[in-house]
């Protein structure tokens, strides 16, 4: 099969509902001595992290992606359930002493969210090698601990690799050379319509500037679908409407599986960006990051409905 290796973040994200809003705990006045304790009875830990997110997807797909990331002595829920998942984790690093990346999340009755969150292990992924991995055809720069980023793209274009920049929320770690760096060492190029602003803010370049610079720019607009600008042109993608909205958390993660699966399998933009579409409003409707099941068939059947067409 054709590998894709995916640098990126593997995390717990710890979540707690607490049964109020925050509004009625914080006194304008006195937030210079903010001193507050939610009692949260409801609590989940799910899995996630860029890296563990798309390559979750990506095997729902029917692909193959390769893990390269690091986890804390915390890590053995997470490993348990790679094995279980079928999920390559030969490029897993542990870092003794550390814990595994995660978010502590505290949401109140109204979605308000307090989140902390420590990046442990993660800060060390710089000691992961792009060329330890081998039959890889695409590879993908999530966001990581910022050395590991800025080295992982260097190295996969030293290797001859095709890759996807995908800095996310990492993007704010890097000055506007850093950036233009990384789009210049790409094939590839996913932001969304923040980052994108952010992207041209700092680099001092058009969005068709940047588009230039690679084989795709994509752009994705949540609610509105996404904008690829390719060959000289914008392709408009249509969103797919969601069973329900029930959690964004992981939705472009899941969108760059699909991205990652198209252009493995050589399809058109088109094509490739309604699967990506399609994928990211299968996971809204899920909560957690890695929950949704469906296989390749009920994804397919969803592809048909969405867009008139078939998928294999």
């Amino acid at each position: 099969m054709m590998k894709n290796l995916i640098c990126g973040s593997l995390a717990y994200d710890n979540i707690m509902v607490f049964q109020d809003h925050f509004e009625n705990h914080l006194l304008p006045d006195q937030l210079h001595i903010l001193n507050v304790c939610f009692y949260v009875p409801e609590m989940r830990r799910e899995f996630g992290g860029c890296a563990g997110n798309i390559a979750y997807n990506l095997r729902l797909l029917g692909g193959d992606p390769l893990i390269m990331a690091t986890v804390g002595d915390d890590n053995a829920p997470y490993m348990h359930r790679l094995k279980q998942l079928g999920l390559d984790a030969t490029h897993v690093r542990q870092v003794p002493g550390a814990f595994t990346a995660q978010a502590f999340i505290t949401t109140d009755l109204a979605d308000n969210q307090i989140t902390a969150f420590h990046p442990g292990a993660m800060l060390e992924a710089h000691q992961n090698h792009v060329a330890e991995a081998k039959g890889v055809v695409l590879g993908i720069v999530a966001p990581d601990g910022r050395d590991a980023m800025l080295q992982h793209a260097r190295d996969f274009k030293a290797a001859g690799t095709p890759f996807i920049f995908d800095p996310g929320q990492g993007l704010p770690m890097f000055n506007g050379e850093e950036l233009l760096a990384f789009v210049k060492q790409a094939d590839y190029c996913t932001v969304n319509d923040y980052e994108a602003k952010l992207l041209c803010e700092r680099t001092g370049l058009t969005l068709e500037q940047l588009a230039q610079e690679v084989k795709a720019l994509i752009v994705t607009l949540g609610a509105d679908g996404s904008d690829i600008y390719a060959d000289g042109k914008c392709i408009k993608v249509a969103s797919v409407k969601p069973d329900a909205i029930l959690d964004p958390t992981g939705c472009g993660d899941a969108y760059r599986a699909g991205l990652l699966y198209g252009i493995t399998n050589g399809w058109d933009w088109q094509k490739t960006g309604q699967l990506a579409s399609l994928m990211g409003s299968i996971k809204i409707a899920h909560r957690g990051a890695q929950n949704h099941k469906l296989n390749r068939d009920e994804i397919a059947q969803r592809y048909q409905q969405a867009f008139g067409t078939t998928l294999w």
